[in-house]
C-alpha cells in the first residue's frame, strides 16, 4: 500500500469514528520494587499525533516501552486497531520506532540501513529497492543514498533512522526522544519536518520529549506525566491555558508561583508573604480563608510606568532583564519575597524605561491568574 493510500484510509477510520486506534488500559509497569507506571489509561485516535511530556523518571519512555512491548506491562491492556498487543513480542507487533541514539548500522549504507527490515516474500529486490528511494525521496537524502552514517549529520543520521522506521509501512510510529542529540537550529527545522511528514503520510505517532517546546509545537495532544501518573491530557493551549493541577501549571511553560489565602469580596487573594492583594476569576466561589496556590504567566502581566497604575495593580522594582531577541523577559520584585517574571517586546520595555532598578506598577487580567487549592 502507498503511503497516501495509507493516509487515506486512517482518514477514512477517522471520519467513520471508529474505535481509538490505540488504548492503553490500566497499565502498570514495575521493576523489583520501584512502580514507574500505575494504572495509567489513555486512547490514541488514528492518524493522531501525541507526545509524552514530562521530567526525568516521570515514566513517559516506561509507557512507549511498554507500547512497544520492549519492556512488558506488568499489568493491564493494550490493544492496537482493535487486537490485544499486551503480550505480544515486538516483533509481532504493527510499530517503527526511531531511538534517540538514531542506532543505525555504521557498517551499512543508508540504502542498507533502510532496508534492513524489508525482508521476506513481500519485499522482492526490486520493491525493496523502490521502497529506498521512495523513503529518501520523502526524507530528502536521495544524494545520500550510498554514504554510511559516518559521513552524515546528525540532522541527516535522524532522517535516515526515521526513514528506516517508516520503511515497513508501520500502523504507529514511536519516537523516543528523537532529537535530543541536535543543536537547536537542527532541532526546530526537523521537528517542522516530522510533524508535515506525520501529517502527509497520516500515521499514528507518539513521541517521547522533555522539551515543552517541541511537544507543544508538533503535537494534536499533550499527555503530561509526573511520577508514574497521567497529570493531564489535552491540546498543548488547553494544558497550556488550563492546567489541570499545580504540577502542570508550574512545569509546562514558565510562571510565578507563590500561595495566597482566599479575601474579600469574591475573588479577591492575599499573598501569605507581603499581604498583597490580587483578584483572581479562578478563586470566585472558593471559602474565605483557603489557602491556594497562584501561578502567573509572563505574556499576562501588564507593565505601565508607576503613576500611571490603575485600580488592581500593584508596585514592582525590575531586578533583572534578559533580552531574547524578539521579547525582553523582566524579572519583577513584589514586595519582600514574590518574583514575577513579564515579558515585553523590546521597543515597548524601552518605552517604559524597564532597566534594572526601574520602579513600575504590574497588573494582571482576573481572567489570567490560575488558582488551585493549596492541597490540589
Amino acid at each position: 500500500m502507498t503511503d497516501s493510500a495509507l493516509a487515506e484510509r486512517r482518514a477514512a477510520a477517522v471520519a467513520r469514528g471508529e474505535a481509538p486506534y490505540l488504548v492503553v488500559d490500566q497499565v502498570s509497569k514495575t521493576f523489583g520494587t520501584v512502580m514507574a507506571l500505575e494504572r495509567v489509561s489513555l486512547t490514541v485516535e488514528a492518524g493522531e499525533f501525541v507526545s509524552f511530556l514530562g521530567p526525568s523518571g516521570c515514566g513517559k519512555t516506561t509507557l512507549l516501552r511498554a507500547i512497544a512491548g520492549l519492556d512488558p506491562a506488568t499489568s493491564g491492556r493494550i490493544s492496537q486497531a482493535g487486537r490485544d498487543i499486551t503480550a505480544l513480542p515486538p516483533a509481532a507487533r504493527d510499530f517503527g520506532i526511531v531511538f534517540q541514539s538514531y542506532a543505525l548500522f555504521p557498517n551499512l549504507t543508508v540504502a542498507e540501513n533502510i532496508a534492513y527490515g524489508l525482508r521476506g516474500p513481500s519485499w522482492p529486490k526490486p520493491r525493496r529497492a523502490q521502497r529506498v528511494e521512495e523513503l529518501l525521496s520523502l526524507v530528502g537524502l536521495a544524494e545520500h543514498i550510498r554514504k554510511y552514517p559516518a559521513q552524515l549529520s546528525g540532522g541527516q543520521q535522524q532522517r535516515v533512522a526515521l526513514a528506516r522506521a517508516l520503511a515497513n509501512e508501520p500502523g504507529l510510529l514511536l519516537l523516543d526522544e528523537p532529537l535530543s542529540a541536535l543543536d537547536a537550529i537542527v532541532r526546530l527545522h526537523l521537528r517542522q519536518e516530522i510533524r508535515a511528514l506525520q501529517r502527509r503520510l497520516g500515521v499514528t505517532t507518539i513521541m517521547v520529549t522533555h522539551d515543552q517546546e517541541e511537544a507543544m509545537g508538533v503535537s494534536d495532544r499533550v499527555v503530561v506525566m509526573s511520577r508514574g501518573h497521567i497529570a493531564q491530557i489535552g491540546r498543548p493551549e488547553e494544558i497550556y491555558r488550563n492546567p489541570a493541577n499545580p504540577f502542570v501549571a508550574g512545569f509546562v511553560g514558565r510562571s510565578a508561583h507563590f500561595t495566597a489565602r482566599v479575601d474579600t469580596p469574591p475573588g479577591m487573594l492575599q499573598a501569605e508573604d507581603d499581604g498583597c492583594r490580587i483578584e483572581a476569576d479562578a478563586a470566585r466561589g472558593m471559602l474565605y480563608g483557603n489557602r491556594v496556590e497562584v501561578f502567573i504567566r509572563p505574556e499576562d502581566v501588564r507593565l505601565s510606568r508607576a503613576d500611571a497604575g490603575g485600580a488592581g495593580s500593584f508596585a514592582v522594582t525590575v531586578s533583572h532583564l534578559e533580552f531574547l531577541g524578539s521579547v525582553c523577559r523582566l524579572t519583577l520584585e513584589a514586595g519582600t519575597h514574590r518574583r514575577l517574571e513579564a515579558d515585553l517586546a523590546p521597543d515597548a520595555a524601552q518605552a517604559l524605561g524597564a532597566t534594572p532598578g526601574a520602579k513600575l506598577a504590574a497588573a494582571v487580567p482576573p481572567a489570567r491568574v490560575l488558582v488551585f487549592p493549596a492541597d490540589a
